[in-house]
This record gives structure tokens, sequence and C-alpha cells, in this order.
């Protein structure tokens, strides 16, 4: 008989053992597969970055400076080592676009451009994408950290070497509060 119980311990203690480690490792995947949606649009973003910029150059007047500032930021997003890293670059190439967008408001043929309106409404989407997939990142992340901190995940976690994921952060500069004025 002591036996027998000794084969249920050990058998719901595995039981319990295996549902906690795939748990782990959904959570670790749900977190992986949200940062892939972060990069599929950058990548989305940074192919259609080429289009804008020759759609602006033949605008012969327009302020070289902001070209180079919109090309050389989607080479830092491409050439970027992990999550990090590319947050940073996409945050910098964001602002170039802003800029860029703020400098077109000078030139009204090519405000009326079709090719330019289009790009721009693609962009803007597509930055509304990264901003979602940053928050399904963030809500993932939360969620497998919190597993890795929690008992009894904690100490399988630790015995299996999980690793907490980062969350990205918001940069300095989309924190300041923006200044009004009539």
């Amino acid at each position: 008989m002591t036996f027998l119980i000794i084969i249920a311990v050990i058998a719901i203690v595995a039981i319990i053992w295996i549902s906690v480690y795939n748990g782990l490792v959904k959570s670790r995947m749900h977190t992986k597969e949200s940062w892939s949606q972060i990069d599929v649009q950058l990548k989305r973003r940074n192919d259609l970055i080429p289009n804008l910029v020759n759609t602006v150059k033949g605008y012969a007047d327009f302020e070289k400076s902001t070209l180079q500032a919109v090309t050389d930021a989607r080479t830092k997003v491409n050439n970027a080592q992990g999550p990090a890293d590319t947050m940073v670059a996409s945050d910098q190439l964001s602002g170039a676009l802003t800029h860029l967008f703020a400098v077109a408001e000078a030139y009204p043929e090519l405000k009326a451009s079709n090719n330019f309106t289009k790009l721009q409404e693609e962009l803007t989407n597509t930055e509304n994408k990264i901003a979602y997939s940053r928050q399904l990142f963030n809500t993932t992340t939360a969620s497998y950290n919190a597993k890795l901190q929690t008992f009894p995940s904690n100490v399988i976690a630790g015995i299996h070497h999980f690793e907490p994921s980062e969350f990205i952060a918001v940069p300095e500069t989309e924190k300041e509060v923006p200044t009004v004025k009539f």
C-alpha cells in the first residue's frame, strides 16, 4: 500500500512539473511571437521608406538633410542587434519620419501627390500596428515574467534556466507633455 502511495505522489508531482514547465515554454513562445510581430511591422515600414524617399526626391528643392536623416535612421534599424537596439533605432526612425512629414507641409505640390499621400497613409497605419505590437509584446512579457517569479513555476524556471524578457520602454521624448498654444 505504501508503495502505491509513493508512486501516486511521484506521478502527481511529475504531472504538475510537466504542466508548469509546458506553461513556461508556451509563455516564452508567446513573448517571442509578439516580438516577431513587431519585427514584421518594422520590416514593412523599412520596405515602404525607399518608395517614400524616391517620391519626395522628385521635388528638387526638398531638404536633402531630412531625406538623409530618414535614410540613416532606416539603416540603423536594419543593422540593430536585439530587441532593445532595434526599438531605439525604430524610435529614431519614427522621429525622422515625423520631421519629414512636418517639412512636407511646406510643399503643396508634394502634399497633393497621390503617391506621397498613399505612402504617408501606409506608414501611419504601419506605425499604429507597431504601437499595438509593442503593447502586445509588453503584455506577453509581463505574463511570462510573472510566471518566472511566482511559486511553483519560479522553482521550475530556475532549474531549467528560463530567462526573463525585457519590456519595451517608451522613449523619453514621447513622455514629454506637448505644449499647445492658441
